[in-house]
């Protein structure tokens, strides 16, 4: 059950990269509008992305609740995402059906708590402030843990103060946090922003 919880949790959060970049995003295509496969949660995306630069990462929606389009459609795409989820993987591994319900629960409760506490999302999850505030919004496609975007190489750092103090982006004693810096700096190394920035964990 553990095991499969902690595999559904990995598997969440690739899902949340894929989903983000291709779903939410849409890919690029030259000379014409970008493609996503579900263009109406794109339409939704871009809408939020609009709304966070113009009220300084606060987006109003979620103080709206279920009246406000962009919402629902957030909160109806994660029920279904969940319950499909939760529908294949259960004659699997009960433990993975329970990861991909909390993982849909959790990624709302995160992703709302951030756009009406700025101050909460700058500190807590800073890899999505980047996402939003930062110069290149196709980059940082992880919302609730920066795993993928280490792993794909799409972490993108754009201030020390919004650098996390481990790739984990989990509460970690400061030795082990060190010890994991530096095996992800090798590896699976973050991209900055301007290279006149410090070095990273000095």
């Amino acid at each position: 059950m553990i095991k499969g919880f902690v595999v559904g949790l990995v598997l969440a959060n690739g899902f949340e990269w894929v989903a983000h970049k291709f779903i939410l995003h849409g890919t690029h295509r030259p000379g014409k509008p970008r493609y996503s496969p579900v263009p109406h949660s794109m339409k939704s995306h871009w809408a939020h992305h609009r709304e966070v630069v113009k009220q300084d990462f606060h987006d109003d929606g979620y103080v709206e609740g279920i009246s406000n389009w962009r919402t629902k459609n957030e909160i109806i795409s994660l029920a279904v995402v969940a319950s499909a989820a939760g529908l294949i993987f259960y004659p699997i591994s009960k433990g993975m059906s329970a990861a991909a319900v909390y993982s849909a629960c959790n990624y709302y409760y995160v992703h709302r708590r951030s756009h009406l506490q700025p101050g909460w999302a700058k500190k807590t999850i800073p890899w999505h402030y980047d996402h939003h505030m930062n110069a290149n919004q196709d980059a940082n496609w992880c919302v609730t843990k920066p795993w993928f975007d280490y792993v794909m190489g799409t972490r993108v750092i754009s201030s020390i103060d919004l650098q996390e103090k481990n790739p984990l982006g989990v509460p970690l004693p400061a030795i082990f946090s060190k010890v994991l810096n530096q095996a992800v700096e090798r590896y699976f190394p973050a991209k900055w922003v301007a290279k006149a920035l410090p070095e990273p964990h000095n």
